[in-house]
């Protein structure tokens, strides 16, 4: 199944999981259960019905699929020695991003990214608890979504009017690129629907052909 071969190519089931970051199925739980770990990005049930020279065999189970990124995260939860410093490491790295990224050149008046931006965060990493961003971005990481929604911003704000000159259509193109170098492929499913599709693919047919 072509969704089963992308969860296999670009994520890791929790058993994967938990050997590359050395943590207990236990730990992984307390600390989801406490605000600190994602959840996964997708859970398959399966309904397995297998035929052989012994007979059929039906089987049920489940498999959690999580963003490779949060191997670094897990890990980095797991040696923290203040627990209640997690956000505030999640909250630096999401700052520290928009500033890098703002040295480049993406400059974003919305105020999610400027006068909002504590709130904006707060609410950011509620999805990355809630296992969104592992889905959409290809890491799941603070440097990923924070480059992710800036990106997202700009190329909302340049593609509500007309193109005025071609700086902006540099401008969107660098956006794009951005937007590319940092979100998933999303499931075949999914894909029509997804910011990708619409975001990168679209935009890029309607403005930088």
């Amino acid at each position: 199944m072509e969704l089963m071969e992308y969860l296999s190519t670009h994520f890791l089931n929790k058993t994967q999981l938990l050997s590359a970051a050395q943590v207990s199925d236990e730990e992984l739980r307390n600390y989801q259960e406490s605000g600190l770990v994602p959840t996964c990005s997708y859970k398959l049930n399966l309904n397995l019905d297998c035929h052989s020279f012994f007979g059929e065999h039906l089987a049920h189970g489940t498999i959690e699929y999580f963003a490779k990124g949060y191997v670094e995260w897990l890990q980095h939860v797991h040696a923290a020695s203040d627990k209640n410093a997690v956000y505030r490491d999640f909250a630096i790295r999401y700052r520290h991003t928009l500033e890098n990224l703002k040295k480049l050149g993406f400059e974003c008046a919305h105020p999610n990214v400027n006068e909002l931006l504590d709130s904006h965060i707060d609410k950011e990493w509620q999805h990355f608890l809630n296992g969104t961003y592992g889905l959409c971005t290809q890491s799941g990481l603070p440097e990923d979504i924070a480059a992710k929604e800036l990106a997202i911003l700009i190329i909302n704000a340049l593609t509500l009017e007309p193109m005025a000159s071609d700086l902006d259509k540099e401008k969107l193109m660098q956006a794009v690129d951005l937007l590319d170098s940092v979100s998933a492929q999303f499931a075949p499913h999914e894909r029509e629907r997804s910011s990708r599709h619409r975001l990168i693919d679209e935009v890029r047919r309607k403005y930088l052909v």
